[in-house]
């Protein structure tokens, strides 16, 4: 980051990022198998092994399926793994699942008084996720947060998909900014590589998702316990 372009606009992933991954995803991870299984446990569990999640543990190995993939990807790899429901249905009902998950989500902090901060330093804001759009929104309502939000993407809102550089691309059209600009938040290297993908100036990895300080830090500027670190970092990060 050089004094020429100052950080301007920061671009946060939702899940394990702003919310916290464990409270909010494990059970929804659960019934995702389930629903995928037609009820079997027995093959709901293999399913969960198969897209990375420890089913007695809820353990989720970083960058997996069910840490970083988007719901088409995530329908995909459970229907290879052996799920018997067609892939186009299996999407509409996880995406369906996840929008109502946002009701149950647990947030990593009061993200309306934190949003509310940065956006009062003049940072633009927005969050690109790789769950569907209409979860997002939901999300950002009912954390009071929507307001500060200049831009929000979703795996189904046309920008392409992680580790792609298309929704950085597209929070910069929105905001008149340059890649340069912004610093791109995540919890695992999808986000961070979307982030060196587009070029981003910043790339900060948080610790409240799946990933861990060993699988992030060859790829982010800072690995931070969780978002609140980051108004540390204003003095370095405030717009000029």
């Amino acid at each position: 980051m050089s004094a020429a372009s100052p950080i301007k606009g920061i671009l946060f992933d939702k899940d394990g990022t702003l919310l916290d991954y464990d409270e909010s995803w494990l059970p929804v991870n659960r019934e995702l198998a389930r629903i995928a299984a037609k009820g079997d446990e027995l093959l709901a569990n293999r399913l969960l092994s198969a897209c990375g999640m420890d089913p007695v543990t809820g353990h989720i190995v970083p960058d997996s399926l069910l840490a970083a993939g988007n719901t088409r990807q995530i329908a995909e790899g459970l229907v290879v793994a052996g799920s018997m429901v067609d892939v186009g249905e299996l999407t509409i009902r996880l995406d369906d699942l996840f929008s109502s998950a946002a009701e149950f989500s647990v947030p990593v902090t009061d993200l309306a008084g934190f949003f509310a901060r940065l956006h009062r330093r003049g940072f633009k804001l927005g969050v690109a996720s790789s769950d569907n759009e209409r979860s997002i929104r939901q999300t950002a309502e009912r954390f009071g947060f929507a307001r500060y939000v200049d831009y929000i993407a979703g795996y189904d809102s046309g920008f392409g998909v992680k580790p792609e550089p298309g929704m950085v691309l597209g929070f910069c059209a929105a905001t008149g900014l340059s890649p340069e600009e912004v610093a791109m938040v995540g919890d695992n290297n999808h986000d961070l590589h979307m982030g060196l993908n587009a070029g981003t100036g910043l790339r900060i990895a948080v610790l409240t998702g799946t990933g861990s300080r060993e699988t992030l830090a060859a790829a982010a500027d800072h690995v931070l316990d969780d978002i609140t670190a980051i108004e540390t970092l204003l003095p370095d990060l405030q717009p000029a």
